[in-house]
């Protein structure tokens, strides 16, 4: 017989939300695992001692969570997501005819509490991952992306005071003529302080800027799509964002500009585990950020009882200062050399003993002194040849040119940190690291940016996104931790152990010898 079903509200009735959640639901187990009591006392010191109540502050970093574990970035479809779930509900503590906070009160909080805060909430779940066996601590894999800042390459301003604007247009007037006029979409408030708007480039980097826009100079302002600024090319030594002054323009190859932040990552290659995480203004490289990594990484895992050995990165990390650094922390540097780097010019001969080179013909060319690349500020070491010596020699055109009189070159300080990178690399466990970088760090930065809420901030700061960036991370280790189960050997071995741990027990039992009051062992 067809059944109707007829709805009619209860003026009373009995539920209770705990009964209408299933054993195995996600939520339920993450509340069973996770414990955040330490913020009590954490963030005591935030708060007055009078006044109204504010938010319980594990409510707010559990629908924070809840926002990055379902890829939710706007406060105000995270509550609105929240009040519809059962068991979001549930695991936050609320019933069902309760109040979620709202979404300003969210994001008040979010600014309430600083960058310490939060990197303390992903610390302890990174214990609670040590405890489950999932961090081995020995290697690390290193890498970077840029999420997309909350700002608009429209609102960009010139990055000049307003008394040499003129000045500043004459210098690069390639720039556009756009440029001139009002923004093509004029920023509500300019959060940017004197520092930030004003040019800090030299004339040699102007000069370079300039140089690079006369290709566009002819028709750019012509070109379809050159209303939005995107559409043609713009430096941080020029622009600036008045919405978000922390934000940097940066491209990858075949992507279009953007205002980017960079978030560093480090990932345990044995289970996939986050160990660190950082916002970094986008415009920096990353070679330029990996010793600060390194100390953050290193001493997180030495409080977690582990000793970190390998370091491994992209040619992005390669420098001589950095192969240096690591070694002097005991650590080895799994990372490509990168491609400008040379041992010395092509057909000379090192000699470690003298510090000197050989040149095809055999003659002697010794070390004269250590100097700063101008362009790069890296350190180096010149090797000159006296004159006499390149005199009358038969390839002298083809290695001195026209002008020079004698034969001079500089090579990195840190020759030997390279070439002993450069065997690690080449080695077969180096090409196991390689492999291992591929298939660990760079699919979890994929979850992070499409699955866990990081493909766009939703605040403004170097400060905020670090915060964000640090959510998204406890997100996606939680969300390890619950899936993560201890794997048993497949080889025999395993399953030996217990029959064996068996045997030696009654073997230990049997020899217990209560005539003379002590243990001994008889096997």
């Amino acid at each position: 017989m067809q059944g109707k079903k007829d709805y009619q509200e209860k003026l009373f009735a009995r539920f209770q939300l705990s009964e209408r959640i299933p054993k195995n639901n996600f939520y339920r187990r993450l509340k069973e695992v996770l414990d955040l009591d330490f913020l009590y006392k954490l963030t005591k010191g935030y708060y007055g001692e009078s006044g109204q109540k504010s938010t319980d502050p594990l409510v707010f970093f559990k629908l924070c969570l809840v926002g990055y574990l379902e890829n939710i970035i706007s406060d105000r479809r995270l509550i609105a997501h929240c009040s519809m779930r059962l068991d979001i509900l549930f695991f936050v503590g609320y019933d069902i005819d309760e109040e979620l906070p709202g979404h300003s009160t969210i994001s008040r909080t979010r600014q309430l509490f600083p960058e310490s805060v939060f990197e303390e909430v992903f610390t302890n779940v990174l214990s609670m991952c040590v405890e489950k066996g999932m961090v081995s601590g020995h290697t690390q894999a290193i890498d970077s992306a840029p999420v997309k800042a909350n700002a608009s390459m429209d609102t960009l301003e010139l990055k000049v005071p307003e008394e040499e604007l003129d000045e500043h247009l004459r210098k690069v007037r390639a720039i556009s003529a756009m440029d001139k006029e009002v923004p093509h979409r004029k920023s509500k408030c300019d959060r940017s302080d004197k520092g930030q708007r004003s040019v800090t480039a030299n004339k040699k980097e102007l000069d370079a800027i300039k140089g690079r826009n006369k290709k566009w100079a002819k028709d750019q302002d012509q070109r379809p799509g050159a209303g939005n600024k995107g559409a043609k090319y713009t430096s941080n030594k020029t622009h600036y964002s008045p919405t978000d002054p922390d934000a940097r323009i940066s491209v990858k190859p075949g992507k279009a500009r953007k205002l980017n932040y960079l978030s560093q990552l480090s990932v345990d290659t044995a289970h996939h585990v986050i160990t660190d995480i950082r916002a970094y203004h986008a415009d920096g490289k990353d070679n330029q950020q990996l010793q600060d990594i390194v100390k953050r990484l290193q001493r997180r895992l030495w409080q977690q009882g582990f000793v970190f050995e390998n370091c491994v990165a992209d040619t992005g990390y390669s420098s001589g200062e950095n192969y240096a650094f690591l070694e002097s922390r005991g650590l080895k540097s799994f990372i490509p050399a990168h491609g400008t780097f040379k041992g010395g010019p092509d057909g000379f001969v090192y000699d470690q003993g003298t510090d000197s080179y050989r040149c095809p013909q055999g003659k002697t060319i010794p070390f004269t002194k250590e100097f700063r690349d101008y362009r790069t500020g890296t350190r180096k070491k010149e090797y000159r040849a006296r004159k006499h010596i390149c005199t009358g020699c038969p390839i002298r055109s083809s290695c001195l040119g026209k002008s020079a009189q004698e034969k001079k070159f500089g090579v990195t300080y840190y020759r030997a940190e390279y070439l002993r990178n450069i065997a690690r690399v080449e080695s077969p466990l180096g090409r196991y690291m390689k492999g291992k970088r591929q298939s660990t760090v760079e699919p979890v930065f994929g979850t992070l940016t499409q699955f866990m809420g990081l493909r766009k901030m939703n605040t403004i700061g170097l400060a905020q996104a670090n915060k964000m960036m640090h959510l998204s991370a406890i997100a996606y280790n939680l969300k390890k931790y619950l899936k993560f189960e201890n794997k048993h050997p497949k080889s025999g071995a395993g399953k030996l152990a217990l029959p064996l741990f068996v045997k030696i027990m009654v073997r230990y039992v049997k020899s217990l010898s209560p005539a003379h009051g002590k243990f001994t062992f008889n096997f």
